[in-house]
């Protein structure tokens, strides 16, 4: 199979160095001096359509813009990108939910993939609304799916379930393709979700031993509910023509961040429910010391942001290997950022991507015309 490698929309701000993004984040404490508007956002998607990314991940949360409304107006400025929209299940009903699937389906054709987001933070959830403790999210969340699919293939549904009651709904039309769930966490709770629902389960970037055991501890699970699962990772990325460039730019974010910033958001995650964000955090303990946690895997970016917080950091040479590395664990799916998001993105897409070509890892989804070239995508700003 060959490798598929989606972007990043960063709906919060981009900047030249690390801005603040992921779980508990407050709303305005995001942002950077390249704000989110759709000129720039639109720049990202066009570089990253151009240089061969299958599609896009855009966030959810209060700190950014919404996922769904910004992605069906970045349909309209791409021919070909796909969109991982990112939302919470405890949000919005299961029947709008697939009826919004089926919309943007119809009016995208087949550029819809979705990121079911449980939610991590009681407090953030509550200011939505929601009140579930975190067992009960992911319990809702099993119930979410099991409508959203029996929807999908035309079924009328009734559920009197414990968290969603839903009578006679149906589509209208059903989203043709379906598309598909992409779902991540690492509690138990999380993987019995994933195992039932999930048709990629997603990792943030943990050295290769803990990602092995991860996929054979989803493997295990998905196997109990007779399916497979396909296996997904989100990194950053700093990737140069040496080695010593790329640790040099990585010195220089790290350089960025002041010891007040660090006490500050690693106080904000201390408080998280997230498993996942509870073994980020193990990564790199609060210090700046010792943050190459496995070869080439840097966990400085979990220092001043929630979420994935690791950088694949290297020659396009050493960044290709640490790839093909976690491929052979099982991971098919790379996702991808770096900051800023243009720029970065044409360091992998023409450093590292023609390498994995080379070696048969990967290959461009757009036609001949669409490879990258050496024009840069001007800045939009508006």
């Amino acid at each position: 199979m060959n490798l598929t490698f989606h972007w990043f929309l960063p709906t919060y701000g981009d900047s030249r160095h690390v801005v603040g993004g992921g779980h508990g984040l407050p709303a305005g404490a995001a942002g950077g001096q390249r704000p989110a508007t759709l000129g720039y956002l639109t720049q990202i998607a066009r570089a990253a359509e151009q240089l061969g990314f299958e599609g896009a991940l855009t966030p959810t949360g209060a700190w950014c813009e919404d996922a769904w409304l910004t992605t069906a107006m970045l349909a309209r400025e791409t021919e070909r990108l796909k969109f991982l929209v990112a939302f919470r299940p405890g949000i919005l009903s299961p029947t709008l939910a697939a009826q919004m699937a089926a919309t943007f389906q119809r009016h995208a054709p087949g550029r819809l993939l979705l990121n079911v987001v449980t939610g991590g933070e009681s407090h953030e959830q509550r200011a939505y609304g929601d009140f579930l403790d975190k067992d009960a999210r992911y319990a809702r969340t099993g119930e979410f799916l099991e409508v959203v699919r029996a929807l999908w293939r035309g079924e009328s549904v009734t559920l009197d379930g414990k968290h969603i009651q839903i009578e006679d709904a149906q589509l209208a039309r059903v989203p043709d393709p379906v598309p598909p769930i992409y779902f991540g966490g690492s509690s138990p709770a999380a993987g019995e979700v994933a195992a039932r629902h999930s048709d990629v389960y997603l990792t943030w970037g943990e050295p290769p031993a803990q990602v092995a055991a991860k996929i054979a501890w989803i493997r295990e699970l998905a196997a109990r509910e007779g399916r497979s699962v396909r296996f997904g990772i989100r990194l950053h990325v700093i990737t140069r023509d040496t080695s010593d460039q790329a640790w040099a730019e990585a010195r220089r974010l790290l350089d960025g961040f002041s010891e007040d910033a660090v006490r500050a958001v690693q106080a904000g995650l201390a408080r998280s429910e997230s498993e996942g964000q509870r073994r980020m955090l193990e990564l790199h303990g609060g210090s700046t010391a010792n943050l190459e946690v496995s070869p080439n895997l840097w966990a400085g970016i979990g220092l001043v942001r929630g979420g994935a917080g690791t950088a694949l950091v290297g020659s396009h040479g050493e960044v290709a290997e640490r790839i093909a590395e976690y491929h052979r664990l099982g991971i098919d799916e790379f996702i991808m950022s770096g900051h800023p998001h243009v720029e970065e993105a044409y360091w992998f897409g023409e450093g590292v991507l023609p390498l994995l070509t080379e070696q048969g890892l990967w290959q461009h989804p757009g036609t001949a015309d669409a490879r990258p070239d050496s024009a840069q995508v001007p800045f939009v700003s508006r």
